[in-house]
């Protein structure tokens, strides 16, 4: 049985750590939880808000709603004629579900390492780093459908999958819960070395192989997922010790003129090339290059290592931090013309 709370703190299901309340509260471990929590006669009228690792949110305000808390488990794995295809429960951990699929044979994720969340969460925002997407190792997903009531399979194309966007972050939003989602691993594996950054992380060391030619360099999965784990800790602040959603803005995608003009402005420029001939640019940069790289406003604030990432240093409030964001967003528009956009779900 589903284990129902009423008022029920957040504080530990948020990795910003904002003290918010949910009216009710419901700890997901499987289909029969789900669906038993739908059906409690208390929670019914009330909105409803699924929780995974709470990586990806920032909670403005206590909840009145039913907050159903995802901790599905579950890991299975088969081989196909051209990929490894991995099923993952929705509560399963993200990161723990890349490393236990590298060490299980099936590379594929390693560029995804060290992303927090979970599994069941994962495709609402299309994760994505160095290179991968989701969507490029995504086959389907097992969902409820509350308006048909009953459990629905969804392939890649219905979840309707763009850049940090997907199906379920807009008309879908309120309409499916994930309780597990497919990978599908292609088969030969290729390595993905096309930031600058990775090739230079994984070409040091004394046992370093040559990846001056990605399509044949000698790298395994579980070097680039070390590489990586490497790259964003040193960059990224641990939840554990100051609150955090990890990249807070959306990298805005700009056409090639809009780029060259910037470029021709700011030598400088961070821009990564679009198959469709746009340009993706380095939030990060345009933020740091305004002077807000290490800001502090009251209890929350940018991190001193990472412009990305905004911090709570305890004792504030979401509304605090989403002004904060808007104000980075203003400074940026006002220098560079472009528009930066929160990338975790505002509730």
């Amino acid at each position: 049985m589903a284990d129902f709370h009423e008022f029920y703190p957040l504080r530990r299901h948020n990795t910003l750590g904002f003290d918010v309340r949910a009216r009710f509260a419901a700890h997901v471990r499987s289909e029969a939880d789900l669906r038993q929590a739908l059906a409690d006669p208390r929670a019914q009228g009330l909105p409803l808000v699924v929780l995974g690792g709470g990586s990806n949110v920032v909670l403005t305000r206590d909840l009145d709603a039913l907050v159903l808390l995802m901790e599905i488990p579950g890991y299975a794995a088969r081989a196909a004629d051209d990929a490894f295809l991995v099923t993952a429960g929705a509560g399963e951990n993200w990161h723990a579900l890349v490393c236990r699929a590298i060490a299980d044979g099936m590379p594929g994720l390693e560029n995804l390492a060290l992303i927090p969340g979970t599994a069941g969460a994962a495709p609402i925002q299309n994760i994505g780093a160095y290179g991968v997407e989701l969507r490029e190792r995504f086959d389907s997903l097992r969902a409820w459908d509350r308006q048909a009531g009953a459990f629905v399979t969804l392939t890649r194309e219905q979840c309707r999958f763009a850049y940090r966007d997907s199906l379920f972050k807009a008309e879908g939003r309120d309409r499916y819960i994930i309780t597990a989602v497919t990978l599908r691993l292609p088969r030969p594996w290729q390595p993905v070395l096309g930031y600058a950054e990775l090739a230079r992380e994984i070409a040091q060391g004394p046992d370093a192989p040559d990846t001056s030619d990605a399509s044949n360099a000698p790298v395994s999965a579980a070097r680039i997922r070390d590489a990586i784990i490497a790259i964003r800790s040193r960059k990224l602040p641990d939840p554990a010790e100051i609150g955090n959603a990890g990249s807070f803005f959306k990298n805005p995608v700009v056409s090639a003129a809009q780029r060259d003009a910037l470029l021709a402005r700011h030598p400088g420029l961070v821009s990564h090339a679009q198959p469709d001939g746009s340009y993706k640019l380095a939030a990060g940069w345009l933020i740091d290059q305004c002077g807000l790289k290490g800001l502090r406003d009251g209890a929350v604030g940018v991190y001193g290592k990472q412009a990305l990432v905004l911090v709570h240093h305890g004792g504030g409030n979401g509304q605090e931090l989403l002004a904060l964001a808007q104000r980075i967003a203003e400074t940026v528009a006002a220098r560079f013309g472009v528009r930066i956009e929160p990338e975790p779900v505002i509730l």
